[in-house]
């Protein structure tokens, strides 16, 4: 898929649902390849392991603004990500397992905690292989 479609639909969800940026709809995309990239090897990666992949990936990118820059595209918490993952989805950008859901993002992991208060002493699990 080319960039242009991409942002194509992202302009079709967006329309229907505003809750998050094109901002959001990037993040997600850039932050679940870092994610795969990461790995030893390519594979289907988990809520949980998407979840802390994005942690890590917007600690290297934004630092200690991290929270700050997600909650300006509207990710507060873990289930926005997961309803930008199956809007992605739903719009075939993104594939999905039987088993993955909407709650797989559903995490007592606190975004404003990880991302800000304990920056500098904690540290996201790694992906692990399933």
């Amino acid at each position: 898929m080319s960039a242009s479609e991409f942002w194509t639909v992202v302009e079709r969800i967006r329309a229907s649902d505003g809750r998050y940026s094109d901002d959001a709809y990037a993040f997600v995309m850039d932050g679940l390849d870092h994610t795969v990239r990461a790995l030893p090897e390519r594979r289907h990666v988990s809520g949980q392991e998407l979840l802390a992949g994005l942690c890590r990936f917007a600690r290297d990118r934004y630092g200690m603004m991290s929270y700050d820059v997600l909650c300006s595209w509207g990710i507060r918490r873990g289930r926005d990500v997961g309803e930008i993952v199956f809007q992605l989805v739903d719009a075939g950008i993104l594939s999905r397992r039987d088993e993955d859901t909407r709650e797989d993002f559903d995490t007592p992991l606190d975004l404003k905690q990880v991302l800000e208060e304990r920056y500098f002493d904690f540290d996201p699990p790694p992906a692990t292989d399933n």
